[in-house]
């Protein structure tokens, strides 16, 4: 028996009602394997946590979570009580940077069940990865004198060793699925950092002469999205164009709501954390309404990073199926309660297991 132990940090909103949810569906998930258990730890850190302790969590919260295999996260935020640069900086932020998860995967799958706003979406599936570390996203600059001298700096920072290190994992994954890899560049205007990205990627593809790769611009690249997102399979982005990317994924799906995450740690040396996409929604908190399937599909792509790809394949046909029997909430358009859809999902995948 495989015993794994995982530190539980719902959050803020629908985090603390999504996250039981999902762990349910990971307790079923164990069961139907029948070789695998899971020690589950709840930590109450959040913007009600800062509310009380000025801190959205402990001082030794990061080597608190160091000890632990894998961090399940539920949603951060509680606008209008905490400014979205302390919850944001204070946790989640916080434990991707110390705890060194380097890269950001976000699938954007047209589930079965699901309708997408486009009018020809052909049953895309997309994975991008993201440089989740540096990138846009480097905290280097600042804001200097005042009235109409004002001026603000913000520096992008790329090294070859986290770009290098994306590339690879994007590429890896690559020799799993449909052998494409596409780099989202935007050399022709911004005139350092893109051709070193680009040179990087075209260093790094050399190692991998079995897979197809293609470099495109941003802003075409978001267009192929809308366009013919079918002929896209792994899609390699820095920090800031992995963002909007993984984005319009969930929008082109039918729902942020649905869309899951994964904060990788590809070294192992730390744990990784794994996150849905959709806020905190603290306008339907309380409620019972929430959906819970960003959270259960985000326990899926934890039971891939722990090696059982098996049983987190019946995860997602549990969800499938309960999308196809229409058993939705109602930001899908159905009229489920949130326990509703996932009592239907554990029912489809213990019947799979049969």
């Amino acid at each position: 028996m495989n015993k794994h132990a995982i530190a539980v940090i719902p959050g803020d909103g629908i985090g603390q009602e999504v996250v039981p949810e999902a762990l349910k569906v990971l307790e079923t998930a164990a069961q139907i394997h029948g070789g695998i258990a899971f020690e589950w730890t709840t930590f109450p850190w959040g913007c009600e946590y800062y509310l009380q302790h000025e801190t959205m969590m402990p001082s030794d919260g990061i080597e608190t979570l160091k000890s632990f295999e894998q961090i399940f996260l539920g949603a951060v935020g509680m606008p209008g009580l905490v400014p979205d640069h302390i919850s944001l900086g204070g946790l989640l932020l916080k434990i991707r940077q110390e705890l060194e998860q380097s890269i950001n995967v976000r699938p954007a799958k047209l589930l079965c069940g699901m309708k997408s706003p486009l009018a020809d979406p052909q049953s895309f599936d997309i994975l991008v990865v993201r440089e989740n570390s540096e990138g846009e996203y480097s905290d280097v600059g600042g804001r200097v004198h005042n009235g109409p001298d004002e001026m603000a700096l913000q520096t992008s920072v790329f090294t070859r060793k986290a770009c290098a290190r994306v590339m690879e994992y994007a590429l890896s994954v690559a020799q799993r699925r449909r052998r494409h890899v596409t780099s989202a560049t935007k050399s022709n205007g911004l005139a350092h950092s893109m051709p070193f990205w680009d040179d990087v990627f075209r260093d790094v593809s050399q190692a991998y002469p079995d897979i197809q790769t293609t470099s495109m611009h941003i802003d075409a690249l978001a267009a192929l999205f809308v366009m013919k997102p079918h002929v896209l399979d792994v899609v390699v982005a820095s920090n800031l164009f992995g963002d909007i990317l993984s984005d319009i994924g969930g929008a082109i799906m039918g729902s942020i709501g649905i869309a899951p995450a994964a904060n990788l740690n590809v070294e192992r040396k730390y744990p990784s954390m794994f996150e849905p996409v959709h806020g905190s929604a603290p306008d339907i908190a309380g409620k019972g309404i929430a959906n819970p399937i960003g959270q259960i599909w985000t326990a899926k792509m934890m039971l891939d990073f722990l090696g059982y790809e098996d049983i987190a394949s019946v995860v997602l046909y549990g969800i499938e199926e309960t999308l196809v029997e229409n058993v939705k909430t109602a930001d899908l358009g159905g009229s489920a309660t949130m326990t509703e859809v996932t009592e239907r999902v554990i029912a489809h995948m213990k019947a799979a297991a049969k």
